[in-house]
């Protein structure tokens, strides 16, 4: 098993826990900030979870029945996961506003601070943890993993600190108002999960800078007349370009191929964390706009 597999099950394994322990304090005591931290924390685990997943999926070749590769299966599973956290958000929310409405009163509040402090130090002992497999290893993916759990040790302060303004102040509003800000921050959180996700089912281009890289690459060849119809998307950790090259008609295939690989190479250079599949097709004329009258002969420059 390869080290990311191994962090991604670890991390999977620490936010069940985590779920289970917060749930069973925060559902006895009442507590919404506990409740809220709970319901974090299944975020955590579906996180990891899909990072498992979108790292396994991302180690398949291409074949015969999915010949562009299974990259897009992380988008997929990114829009129904912020969808059903969507929904756990919303209900968190909808139990903030219960519990201002009721004046219902938290119970166990040292239970829950104790509950609180440990889940506190596991989720840094575990940052530390993502953060040496990442260095290590330069996954992308482990990398966004531990910078996801950091904000977590911000919202685990969060909740502690609300528990104790409780237990000394009494005041119950600092709950619902910790719990309600955490659910919110929740349904961000997976807006963010969903919007990227269709984003990249619709295949949207790369961002802007890399294809200015692209066109400067190829603008610099001077075998290269002209190029049209550059596409870009992505995939997983997958990164899809076509575009057409422009050459004189009187250039050798040889010569041109050479233009290609060098053009592709470089390419290829611009981000090395990320598999790039490169189509260029080889033009003798410009064809990208062919007159009325079917002009496309040879013009030697």
């Amino acid at each position: 098993m390869t080290p990311q597999k191994k962090a991604t099950l670890v991390s999977s394994s620490v936010a069940a826990l985590l779920i289970l322990i917060k749930l069973v304090v925060g559902i006895a005591s009442g507590s919404v900030a506990v409740l809220a931290s709970a319901i974090d924390s299944v975020l955590d685990m579906f996180v990891s979870v899909f990072n498992y997943f979108a790292i396994n999926n991302s180690e398949k070749p291409a074949d015969s029945t999915f010949n562009y590769g299974r990259g897009k299966i992380e988008a997929l599973a990114s829009v129904i996961e912020g969808t059903i956290i969507t929904v756990s958000g919303l209900f968190l929310l909808y139990k903030a506003i219960e519990k201002a409405i009721k004046g219902e009163v938290s119970q166990y509040l040292g239970i829950s601070l104790t509950v609180m402090i440990i889940s506190l130090i596991i989720t840094i002992s575990l940052v530390l943890y993502l953060n040496k497999i990442a260095r290590e290893t330069q996954s992308m993916v482990i990398k966004a993993d531990a910078l996801h759990y950091k904000t977590d040790v911000y919202s685990n302060i969060a909740v502690l600190s609300s528990l104790i303004l409780v237990h000394f102040t009494g005041i119950e509003l600092v709950d619902v108002i910790v719990g309600g800000g955490i659910s919110i921050f929740i349904i961000y959180s997976a807006y963010e999960l969903i919007q990227e996700g269709v984003l990249v089912l619709l295949d949207r281009a790369v961002d802007e800078k890399t294809i200015k890289d692209i066109v400067k690459i190829i603008e610099v060849e001077d075998k290269v007349n002209t190029h049209h119809l550059l596409k870009t998307r992505e995939a997983g950790s997958q990164t899809f370009v076509e575009v057409h090259l422009v050459f004189d008609c009187i250039i050798s295939l040889m010569d041109a191929h050479r233009v290609t690989d060098r053009i592709e190479d470089k390419i290829k250079m611009l981000n090395t964390n990320r598999e790039w599949v490169i189509n260029i097709h080889m033009d003798p004329y410009d064809d990208f706009e062919i007159n009325d009258n079917g002009n496309n002969t040879c013009a030697i420059n």
